[in-house]
């Protein structure tokens, strides 16, 4: 066995070396595709990251993450951080726009619409479908919502895309999967000091600063990154405070501790929606009721997490600890003033096993995780306080049980099976005893299910992999969904869960001078979680309901052709990156909505990238975003938004000693346009028509950004 551990680690390494990635727009899934067979055992203690002496057991090296990555039968993706060092980003928009299969699009400030394959696709706020992972340990909430105030793009060393099913390897089997971000540690940063200012248009400027240091078995990294903007629109002033500590100690030469500290603020005005007439000629106003109520979103979160991971005779055990506490007062139709915890454990176990002479790779895991959210209302008066509407109190809790199996029966064919079962409650009590809402009440539903996954890799060539698989999914509701509010009163709706089946197929690799990154797939869903705002313009929580039978089903595709080598001299070279993601999501048989599409995301998104960069370290790169046809906005199908077009350019330069400059023009025409749809039922029939339906998101118009950083 031990002479397998080591075929494993010099097939590993040597077909890291044949699968290199395109020299250009590096950040994109087709670019950045480097493909290996998976070998886990030893490979954090033994294989140190270049220009590492000893390396680290809990968090291996970026190679290693990408390589590990590789071999995951289904669809993936990875963007190393380091191609976002000479570009403006701000938010996971910045981080994954360049990822086939991942619709990400801002509202304002930080706020986002993420989803993949559909999922949450009509939710107008924060993050369902998904988990939100940080080095692999939950970002998200007990009852598994989340937003992505605490992912500082600056304080990523590397980003993991498990499309769907295929974040088992975590213990995640929701509709969209999972996007684990990876922060630095001292052995990974790119320098040991980095110091960095970036700012532009809309009143923006940025800084942050990072300092690692290892000291025989220590290693510590601290980050801290302060955003203050004006925002694009009236009313969307941010302000922004991350802080991030990363402390790794080798308590023996198998045993690692590894703890993450974090502090996240964020105060940030809401600018509402417009009606889609005003977003597309004066996109900057805010809507009225937006500064009335003085709409914000003020956001209070510390976070502590421990790995600690044992190298064992036969695997490696990595056991996560992790409490969140976050605090949140956010008035808007209501001032919404909420204070909780979250709390989890989850033992990770992987390794090799020689059966029969055929290798096996195994991933078994548990996790148990708990919390509670004291969430009180008032009355809105100017963002103040008023009289009290509700008293409440959410408890959710999960315990989790999952495991993967990868079986090489033949030299290059890997069968893939793997399950997970599950136990997830959901409490909400109103206390009562207040005017209006004098009666206390309390609700409690259990959700339970199991869901199988099987599939199977082919790898032709040690550079190409060809991959099937079919995975159960379930998506549980968070307290968002469960919790439902108008202005008059708040009820607790008991939903159903979510469930899909999905069906994928697709290859990815490098021929030539082609890099590629394909997969096709269909979920067939029941009781999907469907949204559609109740009253878009007053900021009121969107209802939820189940429609009984839906399908989502598309194309996630991502190419890159090296076009010239060598044009202005040795080494330098211009490459074409084409980014294409349809999506087919559609009712079946609804009673209301027959056969429509599904609201809020369009059918086809495409990105076009040309880079050329030299040796000397500079590069530019012009890009066109394109949307043939907007989507609908809402699931009657009587508005849809018009498509768009932006053209924006990257330039920048690197020098040898560490100094980079780099300018980031987006919307260059400055086109008017819809960035995302607070989804409503029928937009026909509100009250007065559809030109009176206050719904939708501008996007930002012309902006430069430029900065400086300095490594060393």
């Amino acid at each position: 066995m031990p002479r397998l551990f080591r075929a494993g680690r010099r097939a590993a390494l040597l077909l890291s070396a044949c699968a290199t990635p395109a020299a250009a727009q590096p950040q994109s899934s087709a670019a950045s595709v480097t493909l290996s067979e998976l070998s886990v055992v030893g490979a954090a203690a033994t294989d140190a990251p270049s220009g590492e002496t000893r390396g680290s057991l809990s968090v291996p090296s970026v190679d290693r993450q990408r390589a590990a990555l590789a071999g995951t039968v289904g669809s993936v993706a990875f963007v190393d951080a380091a191609t976002l060092q000479d570009r403006y980003a701000n938010t996971l928009r910045d981080v994954l726009k360049d990822v086939p299969g991942v619709y990400v699009q801002e509202r304002y400030g930080q706020e986002l619409r993420l989803s993949v394959r559909g999922s949450g696709i009509a939710r107008a706020f924060h993050l369902r479908g998904i988990e939100l992972l940080q080095d692999g340990i939950p970002l998200n909430l007990a009852d598994g919502s989340g937003d992505f105030y605490q992912v500082d793009p600056l304080a990523l060393r590397s980003v993991e895309v498990y499309k769907g099913g295929n974040a088992l390897t975590f213990g995640a089997t929701t509709l969209g999967g999972a996007v684990n971000v990876v922060t630095p540690t001292a052995y990974t940063a790119l320098a040991p000091n980095i110091l960095r200012v970036d700012g532009g248009s809309f009143g923006t400027i940025r800084e942050q600063a990072q300092m690692s240091r290892i000291d025989g078995p220590l290693d510590v990294l601290v980050n801290a990154t302060l955003t203050n903007s004006d925002g694009f629109r009236a009313h969307e002033a941010q302000a922004t405070k991350n802080f991030n500590v990363n402390i790794g100690y080798r308590i023996a030469p198998d045993i690692e501790t590894r703890f993450y500290l974090g502090t996240y603020l964020t105060d940030q005005k809401l600018p509402g929606t417009l009606t889609l007439g005003q977003s597309l000629t004066t996109p900057t106003l805010a809507n009225p009721a937006a500064i009335t109520g003085n709409q914000s979103r003020k956001v209070e979160t510390e976070r502590i997490a421990n790995r600690t991971s044992f190298l064992l005779d036969v695997g490696k055990l990595d056991v996560d600890t992790w409490a969140i506490h976050k605090s949140l007062y956010h008035p808007i139709f209501q001032a919404i003033d909420q204070d909780g915890w979250t709390y989890g454990i989850s033992p990770h176990w992987a390794g090799t096993f020689d059966l029969g002479g055929f290798r096996d790779d195994v991933v078994l895991g548990l996790r148990a995780f708990a919390g509670q959210n004291s969430a009180l209302q008032f009355v809105n008066v100017r963002g103040q306080r008023g009289a009290q509407t509700l008293n409440s109190l959410q408890s959710a809790s999960s315990v989790e049980a999952y495991g993967e199996n990868r079986f090489w029966f033949l030299p290059d064919v890997a069968l893939m099976t793997g399950a997970k079962a599950f136990s997830s409650n959901r409490t909400f009590s109103d206390k009562g005893g207040l005017p209006g809402n004098p009666r206390p009440r309390f609700a409690d539903v259990t959700y339970e299910g199991l869901n199988p996954k099987v599939g199977l890799l082919w790898q032709p060539r040690p550079d190409i992999q060809v991959f099937g698989d079919v995975v159960r999914s379930r998506d549980v509701p968070d307290f968002s969904d469960l919790v439902q509010q108008n202005l008059l009163s708040t009820t607790f709706v008991p939903l159903r869960a979510q469930r899909a089946w999905t069906y994928e197929a697709g290859a990815r690799g490098r021929f030539g001078r082609l890099a590629f990154d394909v997969t096709l797939y269909r979920s067939d869903l029941r009781d999907e979680l469907i949204n559609f705002a109740t009253n878009p313009g007053l900021n009121i929580p969107a209802a939820t309901f189940n429609t009984p039978r839906s399908v989502h089903q598309g194309v996630e595709a991502a190419v890159t052709l090296d076009l010239v080598r060598d044009l202005a001299g040795t080494g330098d070279g211009v490459s074409l990156t084409q980014i294409w993601t349809h999506n087919d999501f559609r009712f079946v048989g609804d009673p209301v909505f027959g056969n429509n599409r599904i609201a809020g995301i369009p059918a086809d998104v495409l990105r076009t990238v040309l880079t050329y960069r030299h040796p000397s370290g500079f590069h530019v790169a012009p890009s066109l975003d394109w949307v043939p046809q907007g989507a609908f906005a809402d699931h009657a199908n009587t508005l849809r938004v018009p498509g768009y077009a932006l053209l924006g350019v990257e330039a920048g330069i690197d020098f040898a000693d560490g100094v980079a400059l780099f300018v980031d023009a987006r919307n260059l025409t400055n086109a008017r346009y819809v960035s995302d749809i607070a989804v409503v039922a029928n937009a026909a029939a509100t009250a007065g028509g559809a030109g009176a339906l206050a719904a939708f998101y501008p996007g930002s118009g012309r902006s430069v950004f430029g900065g400086i950083r300095a490594a060393f």
